[in-house]
């Protein structure tokens, strides 16, 4: 692929893929998958367009919008779109990519697509905000619907965006159609959706935690990074199941509990409205309880903790900092973020659990750990096809269910395809990256997308 242009995200999420393909008994068994895998890597469609739109001051401004509209072989394209000045082609295949499998272990009928635009919300103003919504929205309208492509929030993108491009949407197409997910609950929106990705995320590590005989949350000391939607709701759900969380984090640096020091739900909540308001975690008024690292992420300051739950950004956390929580002494790390840990960390925790048996490490990847968001957009989804409304607790029920489930797909996959040691626990990262592909290899066959030869 010489003749392409480099796109080292994408290029690192499609070869942490294959090598843990690669490293299973899958290709032996099933070797006609090698063609599956080539078709697969390929989006069925991408979008580029421009989007134009005016300032306050009367000023043209012009971004890059796109849509990745990866696979759609399990159901229509589902997948957020993210606002913010890195967006590229790169990111957003590498999102879209690992989208399809993420989705896939939900079991619910949905395929993988991501999308977006370069366009920073941080220092707009609400009409501005307006205007490139709808600018947007104006441009994507015609290649999405609620049968084709849904979309959601992702980073930049929450409520008040998505109810801006939903208007939009309505009134160019003149449909009412749950074409966008993370919509408000008098228009259509889903309860439990804002907490969803961070509640799963808590979910999921319960599970892995009663895999092993690690008892509950409770008494747990906890590592999070981010403090955005997916580490705010971490945070809460932790600390209702009896944990202690001891860090935040955001782009500028991070907050470290130190002694008996935690956070609380109060200071969740202010961090919530201090991140709503676009400023940096230093206008969180209860800091100085707190130490802050300038520039740093926690994992190398919180020390022995029991969880660490990446949910910032991709590559969040390096070789040098995963080896630190191995060494001192953490048990369960599960991305809340997709791709938060680069190729060399996730080898740092697979070669610990490989040689320190039943009592080491056990990371669990994006895909799986924090399929709990888009679990609950699809969610939303069935309940706009049968114009109902679940309660709080019908839909916190489900979760906690595609969450197990997910795990023990990973789990019990991992232990049919990949070779353990005694005593060793199973690859998670294997097991879920083969239970997505699998899944959708078989259905793009079943289409006429692949045939062996």
């Amino acid at each position: 692929m010489s003749h392409l242009p480099q796109e080292p995200e994408f290029e690192q999420a499609y070869k942490e893929l294959v090598s843990t393909l690669e490293d299973s008994t899958l290709f032996q068994k099933n070797p006609e998958f090698r063609t599956a895998l080539k078709v697969v890597s390929i989006p069925e469609r991408v979008i580029q367009f421009r989007v134009v739109w005016e300032d306050d001051a009367g000023n043209l401004q012009v971004n890059r919008g796109y849509r990745v509209q990866f696979n759609s072989s399990l159901g229509p394209y589902k997948g957020g779109l993210r606002f913010h000045p890195s967006v590229n082609l790169s990111i957003l295949k590498f999102l879209g990519f690992e989208q399809i499998f993420k989705n896939a272990l939900t079991g619910l009928s949905m395929g993988g697509g991501k999308g977006g635009a370069d366009f920073d919300p941080k220092g707009k103003s609400d009409n501005e905000i307006r205007k490139f919504c709808t600018a947007f929205m104006t441009g994507l309208c015609q290649h999405i619907g609620a049968e084709t492509d849904v979309p959601a929030g992702d980073i930049g993108v929450g409520g008040r965006e998505v109810g801006y491009m939903f208007g939009t949407y309505r009134r160019l197409r003149n449909k009412w159609e749950g074409v966008l997910t993370g919509k408000g609950l008098t228009w259509g929106g889903s309860l439990i959706r804002p907490e969803a990705t961070g509640y799963g995320l808590v979910y999921y590590v319960e599970e892995m935690m009663k895999y092993v005989g690690k008892g509950s949350f409770a008494g747990k000391r906890v590592a999070i990074s981010g403090s955005g939607n997916v580490a705010q709701y971490a945070a809460l759900k932790c600390m209702e199941l009896g944990a202690t969380v001891v860090s935040m984090s955001d782009s500028k640096g991070c907050l470290i509990a130190e002694g008996d020091a935690h956070f609380t739900p109060e200071h969740i909540q202010e961090i919530a409205n201090v991140k709503l308001a676009r400023q940096p975690l230093t206008a969180f008024s209860g800091k100085s309880a707190f130490k802050y690292i300038e520039g740093a992420r926690p994992w190398v300051h919180v020390g022995h903790v029991d969880v660490a739950l990446p949910c910032a950004t991709q590559n969040e956390v390096s070789k040098e900092e995963a080896q630190a929580l191995v060494d001192n002494g953490t048990l369960f790390v599960a991305e809340g973020s997709n791709m938060g840990c680069t190729q060399a960390a996730i080898d740092v925790f697979e070669g610990a659990r490989k040689t320190k048996g039943a009592g080491s490490i056990w990371y669990a990847p994006g895909k799986a750990s924090n399929c709990g968001g888009v679990a609950v957009s699809g969610l939303e989804m069935a309940q706009n096809s049968q114009r109902l409304s679940w309660t709080s607790e019908e839909v916190d029920e489900k979760l906690k269910k595609i969450m197990r489930n997910a795990f023990e797909n990973g789990l019990h996959t991992a232990q049919e395809y990949v070779k353990t040691a005694e005593g060793e626990l199973p690859s998670l990262v294997a097991g879920s990256n083969i239970a997505g592909f699998v899944k959708v290899a078989e259905a793009m066959a079943a289409q006429g997308d692949w045939w062996s030869s």
